[in-house]
């Protein structure tokens, strides 16, 4: 049986050592702050750091390193670097929304994944019945920048349009069918050809119409959004 033990009592680590331990995967604990981590990567298979990226390379130090135990964090931004002195170093981040411990690990079954660095670190997706795919150290920042774009800054936008759907007595719902459609459109046409609405017909008029409605203060990321449609729409003509 391959065993894990995990470092970092957030929703990452307990969703990952959570869907790991259903996978039929050894639990060798989930350390917190309090810890003494030392000897965290004694008597597993793999040690997981699941810490802010800021603090992953002092952790990773604070362990004593096992030549056979494989150390891999779950930052989205940061290469292997950061796991000296470990001589076996991994690295997984799910293309996840890890909300909390429970719905993560569901949500974590079936998920794609960016591993880098040892082949060990090959079984935690297979055992999740997950896909992957790798990312070197150089290209880790600008990945993670568009899991953030995709997901973080979604989330941002729909906020928005939940602000001003509330503001004119329409159903937020509504607007949520939209953007799964939308979503829908752009898996099945790619973004250039799903994108519709003012810009895509360059209709300026009506981009004015919008700007002048919205309170002051959502004006700069309509209008940021608006410039990003109007170049999407030249890619399109």
């Amino acid at each position: 049986m391959t065993s894990v033990r995990v470092i970092g009592r957030g929703r990452a680590g307990r969703s990952l050592a959570t869907a790991l331990g259903r996978a039929g995967w050894g639990l060798g604990g989930v350390l917190g702050r309090e810890d003494d981590v030392r000897e965290a990567a004694t008597g597993v298979d793999l040690l997981v750091i699941a810490v802010p990226d800021d603090s992953v390379a002092d952790v990773a130090r604070g362990v004593t390193p096992v030549r056979s135990t494989v150390v891999a964090h779950m930052a989205g931004s940061l290469g292997l670097d950061v796991l000296d002195p470990h001589p076996r170093r991994a690295a997984v981040h799910p293309l996840a929304s890890l909300p909390s411990p429970e719905l993560g690990a569901e949500r974590l079954r079936g998920a794609w994944f960016a591993i880098a660095g040892d082949h060990l670190i090959e079984s935690v997706v297979s055992s999740l019945e997950g896909r992957s795919f790798t990312v070197t150290d150089r290209q880790r920042a600008a990945y993670h920048a568009a899991a953030a774009i995709s997901s973080n800054h979604l989330v941002a936008l729909l906020a928005q349009v939940e602000r001003i759907a509330a503001s004119v007595d329409v159903p937020f719902e509504a607007y949520l069918d939209l953007a799964r459609a939308t979503v829908e459109n752009v898996a099945a046409l790619g973004a250039v050809e799903a994108l519709t609405g003012p810009a895509a017909r360059g209709d300026e008029a009506t981009i004015a119409r919008h700007i002048d409605a919205l309170p002051p203060d959502e004006r700069q990321l309509y209008e940021t959004l608006a410039e990003a449609c109007r170049k999407l729409a030249a890619w399109k003509s």
